[in-house]
């Protein structure tokens, strides 16, 4: 009763019925930004946001990965914070843990972007949602008001 992983050859949409080696079948969920494409695998861990039961809400940030291990990545996050004494601007950064995944993979030095969710550890209230390369532009939906 291990997690299973299922590579594919192209990425499933949302809402997609996959049925892993197991006899399991599992449905692609959508983690509500619609931007961000599902991964090109699949997998039944409870855990995660595309193929399990945790939900994305709160804040979505992009990082630099700054090592991996086992199913955990330590992401740093970096942002302008204006100063108004000095009328400028400084750079902060925080490292942030998130859960990774089985089925998203990454490297070390990579954008990723990562979405809040519940605490799913002591240290861990973040997952690993896609790397840069995974979106799409999205046009937005303008009405003409008169």
């Amino acid at each position: 009763m291990g997690i299973v992983t299922k590579q594919l050859s192209d990425r499933p949409r949302i809402g997609d019925l996959i049925s892993l080696p197991n006899g399991e079948e599992v449905r692609v969920r959508s983690v509500g930004l619609p931007w961000l494409l599902p991964p090109k695998a699949v997998c039944n861990d409870p855990k995660c946001p595309w193929h399990g039961h945790t939900s994305v809400r709160g804040e979505v940030l992009r990082g630099i990965v700054d090592s991996v291990y086992n199913n955990h990545a330590v992401i740093v996050h970096e942002w302008l914070h204006y100063v108004p004494k000095y009328k400028r601007y400084e750079r902060r950064r925080k490292k942030l843990h998130a859960y990774l995944p089985p089925c998203t993979t990454i490297k070390v030095g990579e954008e990723v972007i990562i979405g809040e969710t519940r605490p799913l550890s002591k240290a861990t209230a973040f997952v690993v949602l896609g790397t840069s390369g995974d979106t799409v532009p999205v046009k937005p939906k303008i009405e003409n008001i008169q």
